[in-house]
């Protein structure tokens, strides 16, 4: 009641509490993030650019991991970049309406993650277990309206919870004790009468977003590896397992973390963990799925090649013109 007493009162910036209470060791995460961002940005446009550029790599597979590593550049850039400037700086504080911006782009993109991941997870499914119907059943068609589908129900699910959240005031305490404006320590905050219908709002997008491509994506697995232990030859079985073994090193990081963090109830013992595991699904992840796909992935790694030769050749060509004309 002494909160919403001073409605009145409320405050315009809020106070990123991030990594303060470890002061001596902020040039260290600094230089760490920093590297994380770079290699996630590089990594994730050379996929993408790759993916385009290569005539081998138009495929379903490769065109829905063109879609995800040009949504991990856009996912690192909205927590990353805060991050690293109040490494850098010292200053934590952040205004309300950039939070809420913050906070919708990074619920709408985990959103689109989600079930971005769950068509890849049944693109293998269907290319492991319908072999002869795969061409047929995932055209082009059936890819982008899959991929516009994920993208449009991230973006307009996040709508509602924004519109809600934009109605929130703050009259103090003002520290969120986490490194980006996450959703619960935000709320927590407020000291509107709405905060525990965003919450019921939040857990119901969460059930929606992360819970049920999870189970599609998990059934999807169960699906695969039953069709692969049926295979009669050890080279087939390895052959199929390192289709989608990479994939689901990254299907299980991310959607572990995100039900630990937005599944299961808000405790003491569980909210200095959720910090940890929320580097996970920010920095980690992201940076893990170009390395993961490139080392794992025999297509992806001739093109890389056929990309490098390509450029070393026209670079000598450059120079050996130039030498000429001198």
């Amino acid at each position: 009641m002494e909160n919403r007493d001073r409605g009145n009162q409320s405050v315009t910036e809020l106070i990123l509490l991030g990594f303060g209470n470890l002061p001596e060791l902020q040039t260290l995460l600094f230089l760490v993030f920093l590297v994380i961002y770079i290699v996630t940005m590089a990594g994730n446009i050379l996929i993408a650019a790759l993916v385009v550029a290569n005539q081998h790599l138009h495929t379903p597979m490769y065109f829905f991991l063109g879609n995800l590593s040009f949504l991990e550049t856009c996912y690192s850039s909205t927590v990353l970049p805060r991050m690293l400037a109040s490494l850098l700086t010292g200053d934590r504080t952040i205004s309300v309406s950039s939070c809420i911006i913050q906070l919708y782009f990074f619920g709408a993109l985990v959103g689109t993650e989600c079930f971005l991941l769950s068509m890849m997870s049944y693109d293998r499914y269907l290319a492991i277990c319908k072999p002869l119907h795969y061409a047929v059943l995932m055209n082009d068609k059936f890819c982008l309206q899959l991929t516009v589908g994920s993208w449009m129900s991230g973006f307009l699910a996040m709508i509602i919870v924004i519109i809600l959240m934009s109605q929130l005031t703050f009259c103090g305490p003002t520290e969120i004790n986490s490194f980006f404006c996450d959703f619960i320590p935000v709320i927590k905050l407020s000291c509107s009468d709405l905060h525990v219908k965003i919450v019921l709002v939040i857990f119901l997008l969460s059930f929606i977003m992360i819970l049920l491509p999870f189970l599609l994506t998990l059934t999807s697995y169960m699906c695969i590896i039953s069709t692969i232990l049926r295979i009669p030859f050890k080279t087939g079985r390895q052959k199929a397992f390192s289709t989608c073994s990479s994939h689901l090193i990254m299907v299980t990081i991310f959607y572990g973390t995100l039900i630990i963090v937005y599944m299961l109830p808000d405790t003491t013992a569980l909210r200095d963990l959720n910090k940890v595991l929320s580097v996970f699904y920010t920095g980690l992840t992201p940076q893990a799925n170009p390395l993961i796909y490139s080392l794992r992935n025999k297509e992806v790694k001739e093109a890389l090649r056929k990309a490098l030769s390509k450029t070393m050749t026209s670079i000598t060509n450059h120079q050996l013109c130039g030498r000429h004309l001198l």
